[in-house]
């Protein structure tokens, strides 16, 4: 230890991930934190599978912060809790880890589900896209579909095959290969396999869902990468068209974890396309018309985004309260008093503002902020083929002048 160090105390917490052999998996360092630990904490599962060391575990509450607040008042003496797998792989210690700092938590993870997938099928697990459908829309899935794909889905429950299978039919996507793998590491352990088409069989519920997928011939194809067919998203004619979306997207930058606010949402197209586009990503979308609020819902669904935070309030007065975004699509509302000035007042450092106009009032309301702020202004004028006649012709689409702006 150099002369500027100073002695940390041991970690009073110890996280312990638990594989289906039960105890015959623990390492001497978790026997012994489980031999010393004051209370112990775990699922009703876990209980059953330490029952042969007799320790007494508290079976979490629900709501889940009332176990949490019970664990976090015994800081200072020694407490372990049980988890299943790899607590840090969508697993209890990332949620702990929100509440207790890393010096004072000792993880011991087991192998996790996904791990053990990966050996019994020969995938590179790098390779494979992981998902947690535990708790969580199975729709998630459909962001995550191309042909070819790979993807470990951690389930919740014996139905989630059987969803998976129809969900995949649904997409177009029904030759695909599904493997079920049943109690992964145990002696009830038990894999099955089948086309999702074809798909039937009773399953127990602790599973992992393997997916193949493989496309049929007209099966649409869905990339992340944003611009996707103005007819994948159902509207009443208020959309960001493909060429426009995917210029805008670009300059909104989606990264990981990032916040856009999207205001005057419409069909949901930007923030659904955010949300695809980056992992991790979230995205309120602010639409107060029920109709469009509604058909927004359905198309973050049908496209595997489920998650998108839709809310019926208007600018500038439903931007109060808000988390501070790292972007904004201003894609109406502009005309709306405050608020372009609410939506800039608000933007992160380093956050990125665009806005499009196609009536005069909004532009020459962006053509002020441009004089004011600075940034960016571009028009962005698109013509599309069309039958003219026995012929084709050009048929113009209503231009678009765009402002966008990176705040230092």
């Amino acid at each position: 230890m150099s002369p500027g160090d100073t002695a940390r105390p041991a970690p009073w917490l110890t996280v312990i991930g638990l594989g289906e052999e039960g105890v015959d998996g623990l390492s001497p360092i978790a026997r012994q934190a489980l031999a010393d630990a004051k209370r112990v904490f775990g699922g009703a599962r876990h209980g059953a599978l330490v029952a042969p060391l007799g320790i007494e575990v508290e079976t979490w509450p629900s709501p889940f912060h009332k176990g949490l607040e019970a664990l976090l008042a015994a800081r200072g003496e020694p407490v372990a809790v049980l988890a299943s797998g790899d607590p840090m792989w969508f697993g209890i210690g990332s949620t702990l880890a929100r509440s207790v700092p890393v010096e004072e938590m000792l993880v011991l993870p087991a192998p996790s589900s996904l791990s053990l997938a990966a050996a019994r099928l020969g995938w590179p697990l790098q390779d494979a896209e992981t998902l947690s459908l535990h708790g969580r829309p199975v729709d998630l899935l459909r962001a995550v579909l191309h042909p070819g794909a790979k993807v470990l889905c951690l389930t919740s429950g014996a139905r989630a095959a059987e969803e998976i299978a129809d969900l995949l039919v649904d997409e177009g996507y029904g030759a695909s290969r599904l493997t079920v793998l049943e109690h992964l590491g145990g002696p009830a352990e038990r894999i099955l396999s089948g086309s999702a088409e074809g798909w039937h069989g009773e399953v127990a519920a602790l599973n992992v869902v393997a997916v193949e997928a493989v496309a049929v011939r007209d099966t649409p194809l869905r990339p992340r990468l944003p611009g996707l067919p103005d007819d994948a998203f159902r509207h009443d004619g208020k959309i960001t068209k493909r060429e426009v979306r995917s210029v805008t997207l670009a300059r909104l930058m989606p990264m990981p974890g990032a916040l856009l606010w999207d205001i005057g949402a419409g069909s949901g197209a930007v923030a659904i396309e955010w949300l695809r586009a980056a992992p991790r990503s979230r995205a309120i979308a602010l639409e107060p018309d029920d109709t469009r609020r509604a058909t927004a819902r359905a198309n973050a669904a049908a496209l595997g985004v489920p998650h998108l935070d839709l809310r019926p309030d208007a600018a500038p007065d439903g931007l109060e309260g808000l988390p501070p975004p790292d972007a904004i699509f201003l894609g109406g509302g502009l005309t709306a008093p405050g608020t372009l000035e609410a939506a800039l007042a608000a933007l992160r450092p380093g956050g990125r503002l665009v806005a499009n106009a196609v009536t005069l009032e909004s532009e020459a309301i962006l053509l002020a902020a441009h004089a004011r702020h600075g940034g960016e202004l571009v028009r962005i004028a698109v013509s599309r083929a069309g039958a003219v006649g026995g012929m084709t012709g050009w048929r113009p689409l209503m231009p678009v002048t765009q402002w966008s702006l990176i705040l230092p």
